[in-house]
């Protein structure tokens, strides 16, 4: 159990997360930071966090650990701002999407990786954004992956993991490299086709949306997620996301000369092989 949390950026993650370990009673006090006050004050009222500062050095002071729930662009800024008030004993951890960039961030303004500083990232949300829909349960029997550099302090990674596993979810460890691949196919690119699903839609036929049943709705509705957060994510990881941009274009060109050369036993195959992959996936 942990004495004093600090959170920066009391959004959706960040305010789940806390939620969860309050929930779980995991830490006895928990503190927001954030240039919002009044998103601080509606935090608290709403009891995700115990009291709040709009001072970093007083918010920092006593905590066992620092949690970073910013968009990832926002974080050398972040970074250089609780860098003066760090200690060897306070962990620092974050959230974000993408990995490589945020280890490559921290060593350029701590001019090496912390061993404190252990890199995080839970693959839960929701397409609704704000501390209003912070969720103590948002993380259960969901995959937290962690990314801690090989000269990471074993304690740390340990009380990250633990942190995370209390309040529900499954720790995985892996590199950096292998994290931003694996979401950039299976995060990243869905979130890229419901986007441009919607702006092919609207700049096709401003009313065809008027026109769609509940499929239509299930595949675009991570199109309402946080643009600025994915347009952070995008910037962060360009490489792999277009990587699988291009290879889904690729399979959608197949696709496009089965229908147009009528291949009727291919078409059955592939919606066949897919749906056999989707329904085995959900038996997991």
């Amino acid at each position: 159990m942990m004495n004093k949390i600090c959170i920066i950026g009391v959004g959706l993650i960040g305010g789940s997360f806390a939620a969860g370990l309050k929930q779980a009673n995991q830490v006895n006090t928990i503190v927001g930071f954030g240039r919002n006050e009044s998103n601080l004050i509606k935090a608290q009222d709403l009891g995700v966090i115990d009291g709040y500062s709009l001072d970093i050095a007083q918010a920092l002071t006593d905590v066992d650990m620092v949690l970073i729930a910013t968009p990832v662009n926002s974080f050398e800024a972040v970074l250089e701002m609780i860098k003066p008030h760090v200690t060897e004993q306070m962990i620092i951890s974050d959230v974000g999407s993408t990995k490589g960039s945020v280890v490559n961030i921290a060593k350029q303004v701590f001019g090496t990786m912390p061993d404190n500083f252990i890199p995080a990232h839970p693959i839960a949300g929701k397409e609704q954004s704000g501390v209003e829909a912070a969720d103590a349960n948002l993380f259960n029997n969901k995959r937290v992956i962690i990314t801690p550099e090989e000269s990471a302090n074993t304690v740390s990674v340990e009380t990250v993991s633990d942190l995370w596993e209390s309040v529900g979810a499954k720790v995985e460890i892996m590199n950096t490299d292998k994290h931003d691949d694996l979401l950039a196919m299976t995060s990243h690119l869905p979130h890229m086709l419901a986007f441009s699903l919607m702006d092919y839609l609207v700049s096709s036929n401003p009313q065809a949306c008027h026109y769609a049943a509940g499929g239509f709705k299930d595949f675009s509705r991570i199109a309402s997620s946080d643009a600025v957060m994915w347009r952070d994510i995008c910037i962060n990881n360009p490489d792999q996301i277009v990587k699988h941009i291009e290879g889904y274009q690729a399979r959608l060109e197949n696709l496009a000369n089965l229908i147009k050369n009528n291949q009727s036993e291919a078409l059955e195959q592939l919606f066949s092989e897919a749906k056999t992959a989707r329904d085995d996936w959900l038996k997991d």
